[in-house]
């Protein structure tokens, strides 16, 4: 079932995001991300970077926002109706002092556990990532016509822009559109190329990819 899913959207995710897909990796998104930072000090550039990482990802997910994503990328409705069916009346027990509660209705977010979460989830987050950027603006320039406006591995995002003002709106577009399927994340700060030493930005994209 979710190799029939995986046929069926992957080639309409975005190229800008690499996790939980075939022959894509966490060390292509940080090599990448180091290019733009040598070229910005090279050229003497200003670059913003906001790593943003989503809190409690897959229970965050709306799930009617879910069943028309898969809707909108041609997943067969076969496949659609057995995923919904089997979230529906799902409950849950929590372990409490030594004891199990009683069970009460989960209407939210997608199972831990279950191989067929992080390619959901990832369906969630190549939506608030299209949308936020479809003006097309605010990016840093990659080739003669595209900008690039972030670099995703699953749940963690680098937004890139080349002015604060620009980072601000773009960060502001991807909580609201975030909010709009409850989705919610830790907050980074915006770093500028210009006042942080290369050492210093290799070092935090290292760090980001133990991460990952």
């Amino acid at each position: 079932m979710l190799n029939r899913m995986k046929d069926a959207v992957d080639a309409q995710l975005r190229d800008q995001q690499a996790g939980f897909r075939k022959d894509r990796l966490s060390t292509d998104q940080i090599a990448t991300l180091q290019i733009i930072v040598e070229q910005s000090v090279e050229w003497n550039s200003s670059l913003y970077i906001n790593f943003i990482d989503y809190e409690k990802a897959f229970d965050s997910v709306d799930r009617r926002t879910l069943w028309k994503l898969f809707r909108h990328h041609g997943v067969p409705e076969k496949i659609v109706n057995i995923i919904r069916n089997s979230y529906d009346g799902l409950q849950c027990k929590v372990m409490h002092v030594g004891q199990l509660t009683d069970a009460f209705p989960v209407r939210r977010g997608v199972r831990q556990g279950c191989l067929l979460s992080p390619f959901l989830f990832l369906l969630v987050v190549n939506w608030i990532m299209k949308t936020s950027t479809s003006e097309g603006k605010h990016g840093t320039k990659w080739t003669a016509q595209n900008q690039l406006h972030d670099l995703d591995f699953a749940d963690d995002l680098a937004l890139l822009s080349h002015t604060h003002e620009q980072m601000q709106m773009k960060t502001a577009s991807v909580t609201a559109v975030s909010a709009s399927v409850a989705s919610t994340y830790t907050k980074g700060k915006p770093r500028s190329s210009n006042t942080t030493p290369r050492t210093a930005i290799q070092s935090l994209l290292m760090a980001k990819l133990w991460k990952m």
